[in-house]
């Protein structure tokens, strides 16, 4: 059944809310303005009056953990390679004693410089790696990120190593989105130009201003 068919029904109510028939047309078009009021990217305005926060995760108890951990891995493996490089003792193994079922580590003297040498600078790397590494890791993981009054810049405030924060201000144009915020599983990589390696922003965090970061630090910039 057509809508014209209905069209007596629907004025007749319509005039017995108190409205004419002269304003039907307007609050067709308020009822399209009001449906319309969602935003998009393209209405909203980065011009900021004031600073505003665009994402925050907090979580410093997490990166305090594993910043001990890598202290104390640190510590372990230079230990060891120390230990390596100054106590293994020079021993040759008796060949005549060595059959097919002797373990394999009868079959090597550790003490023999080849061996001595490589365990404690192997043992010296893992520990001064996995501390560099799980440092780098820290610094790169973002504890907020603001878009600046004006929104030509936005700061990144990443956790440092110590507890402390490090603090960022680099222009909007030389930030890339490496990815969608919306499928995004665990993190976001963002990239600022001139620098090594992604800053990383945990999906457990919240976008205070999901909107206005797809339309600033959002977008995929091509340099």
């Amino acid at each position: 059944m057509s809508f014209l068919s209905y069209a007596p029904v629907i004025l007749k109510r319509v005039s017995k809310l108190g409205y004419s028939i002269n304003r039907i047309p307007s609050l067709i078009r308020n009822e399209k303005s009001f449906s319309s009021v969602t935003k998009t990217i393209h209405d909203v305005n980065t011009n900021v009056a004031k600073d505003v926060i665009l994402y925050k995760y907090e979580n410093p108890k997490f990166y305090m953990y594993m910043n001990i951990f890598a202290v104390v891995q640190y510590m372990f493996w230079t230990y060891l390679g120390l230990f390596a490089l100054q106590n293994l003792r020079d021993a040759p193994v008796d060949r005549s004693t060595i059959t097919d079922e002797t373990p394999w580590y009868r079959k090597i003297n550790l003490g023999e410089n080849k061996y001595r040498n490589t365990l404690g600078a192997v043992s010296v790397i893992i520990g001064t790696g996995s501390l560099a590494m799980i440092w780098m890791y820290t610094l790169k993981s973002v504890r907020f990120l603001i878009l600046n009054k004006g929104g030509r810049h936005l700061t990144f405030v990443t956790y440092a190593p110590f507890g402390n924060n490090r603090i960022m201000k680099v222009p909007i144009e030389n930030v890339c989105c490496k990815e969608s915020r919306k499928i995004a599983k665990v993190q976001l990589p963002l990239k600022v130009k001139n620098t090594l390696m992604h800053y990383m922003l945990d999906m457990r965090g919240e976008f205070k201003n999901p909107l206005l970061f797809d339309c600033t630090a959002g977008l995929k910039r091509v340099w």
